[in-house]
């Protein structure tokens, strides 16, 4: 098959647009910079916490409606051993937004922080803050390389390109206007592909349903036709390891700084909680289409189209069930589209989790721990060299794998394996939990997670679990909730060494991993403290009175 140079044009003109909004976002940012009472690292992190309410909603709904959960949701339904019912991505993505409104905006918005690493530098130390920072960068370069693979996927099949040449311009784009406006460029884009999404994806839905190569829906639902029925079906046995991959999703999105990035762009506490549960809302409608796409796609006789036999599946494509479908069972120009809201969901998570890892790796690892006294031009430089670096790797990553699913199980399993219990007790149980109890709770879910084994990824799974089956090729298929287990256990093993380590403490038999230890964000805090009380001097404010009256109100 030729180069598709129309659907090559129609993406380019996408990526255009796309780019110009990222450049004129950017603009926007250096007048903010001017305008924002905060420091330059700040605007381009947290957006100097004076996101339009709209602007959050759409940049919060876009970052987790990405590549991974529209393909990903498409490529479960059409396998023949899973199908619908463990599609749990819809309803997971709105459990985990209306519970970070719930429980989480709260916790984090209380003392200004900027991202997620702060709270836990601020309570354990630089260095043990840093420690608990590698299970995060990894679970996002993992977010990353998914969204890249979805997008380099679609793009290669559609215009008949290398997926290393589709992935590579893919990245670029994206770490191009993230590097240049920060949470500006990352939001409005936002905006635009929300959009695109939005119109693209709903658009294409009736010409898939009228395909004359799909057959009855309903029928294919329940009965064997072309393959398994897409509806799939989930036995007693199963039950634990869907609960675990619900819970997974449901939970394990608490721990991505990109949440946390839009909760702190927000004016006040109750446009943060709006701007999730509105998210909680838009994320199913947006998942609906490539459910619908994914039951079309498992009814469709495949030897009748274009694409001929053997099937996407037996191919080894089914995670790229989506554009497939869209290119064989769409008119041209209405596949065109229905590829540029593909295209619209990938970027806006792109460009998300590429400023969320940068900007820990900038402010909690170079700023907090390499460097103290680094200037905001510095930090803002490390950023930016951060956004290239996590491009890179999430771009070879990509490269290396065909599974959007893959990538996305596993980026969230890192997350919620190891670090849930450590936000839950930081958050929730803060006068209980001390640096040697985190460090003895991440220690083990890392042990026990590395036990467990990801055959996917080459990890033998060495440890056996209760109700695991064993497969013809030697592994061990996992019926057991190990994740959710290895997490409730860490929340256990964090109080009960932290409670030791307190006894220890006090009969004089153990030492504070801290001390001598100067926590930078104590610092600066008391910086911007001294700031503050500086500007209210110059603005007449810092009468005696004044300050009682704050005082009082405090």
């Amino acid at each position: 098959m030729a180069v598709n140079w129309m659907g090559l044009a129609s993406i380019g003109a996408f990526y255009v647009v796309i780019l110009g909004t990222g450049i004129w976002a950017s603009r926007k940012s250096k007048h903010e910079e001017k305008k924002s009472p905060g420091s330059r690292s700040e605007v381009a992190m947290v957006g100097g916490r004076n996101l339009n309410i709209w602007v959050s909603i759409f940049t919060m709904t876009a970052t987790w409606v990405g590549g991974g959960y529209i393909l990903g949701n498409a490529e479960v339904i059409y396998n023949p051993t899973k199908g619908l019912v463990w599609a749990v991505g819809p309803l997971a993505f709105a459990t985990n937004l209306i519970v970070g409104g719930l429980f989480f905006v709260k916790p984090i918005r209380s003392k200004n922080y900027v991202t997620l690493m702060d709270p836990f530098q601020e309570k354990y130390g630089n260095t043990v803050g840093a420690v608990l920072f590698i299970p995060v960068i990894i679970g996002d370069i993992l977010w990353i390389a998914c969204i890249l693979s979805a997008l380099g996927g679609t793009v290669s099949v559609v215009m008949d390109i290398p997926t290393t040449l589709s992935v590579g311009i893919s990245a670029a784009v994206a770490i191009l206007y993230t590097a240049m406006g920060g949470l500006y460029s990352v939001a409005y884009t936002d905006v635009i592909q929300l959009c695109f999404m939005l119109f693209g994806l709903w658009l294409c839905v009736p010409f898939v349903l009228t395909s004359p190569y799909a057959t009855n829906m309903t029928v294919a639902a329940v009965s064997r036709l072309h393959q398994e029925p897409w509806l799939g079906r989930l036995r007693l046995e199963d039950a634990g390891r869907w609960t675990d991959e619900l819970l997974l999703l449901s939970i394990g999105g608490v721990c991505y700084q990109a949440f946390y990035q839009r909760v702190l762009s927000t004016a006040t506490d109750a446009q943060a909680k709006i701007t999730c549960y509105a998210g909680a809302v838009l994320c199913p409608i947006l998942g609906i289409p490539s459910l619908i796409i994914g039951a079309v796609a498992a009814s469709t006789d495949w030897n009748q189209t274009a694409y001929g036999s053997p099937s996407p599946y037996e191919q080894g494509k089914a995670g790229v069930i989506l554009p497939i479908a869209l290119q064989n069972l769409c008119p041209f120009y209405v596949s065109l589209i229905g590829i540029g809201a593909l295209a619209a969901s990938v970027m806006s998570s792109a460009d998300s989790v590429l400023l969320s890892a940068a900007s820990q790796l900038g402010r909690n690892v170079f700023k907090n721990l390499i460097y103290k006294r680094a200037s905001e031009k510095m930090i803002l430089v490390v950023v930016k060299a951060s956004v290239l670096l996590c491009g890179l790797i999430g771009a070879g990553l990509a490269m290396m794998s065909s599974s959007v699913h893959l990538f996305w199980i596993i980026s969230a399993d890192v997350l919620y394996s190891i670090m849930t219990a450590q936000v839950i007790c930081t958050f929730f149980l803060p006068q209980y939990v001390n640096q040697y109890g985190v460090l003895s709770g991440f220690a083990l879910a890392m042990l026990l997670r590395a036990l467990v084994g990801e055959p996917l990824i080459g990890l033998p799974d060495v440890l056996p679990l209760p109700w695991d089956r064993l497969q013809a090729d030697g592994h061990r298929y996992r019926r057991f909730p190990f994740r959710t287990a290895i997490m409730l256990l860490a929340v256990a093993i964090i109080v009960l060494a932290s409670q030791l380590a307190e006894w220890l403490f006090s009969k004089g038999l153990l030492k504070s991993i801290r001390s001598g230890e100067t926590d930078s964000n104590t610092c600066d805090m008391a910086q911007i403290q001294a700031d503050e009380e500086e500007m209210d001097k110059l603005n007449g404010d810092g009468s005696p009175s004044n300050r009682s009256n704050t005082d009082t109100e405090n």
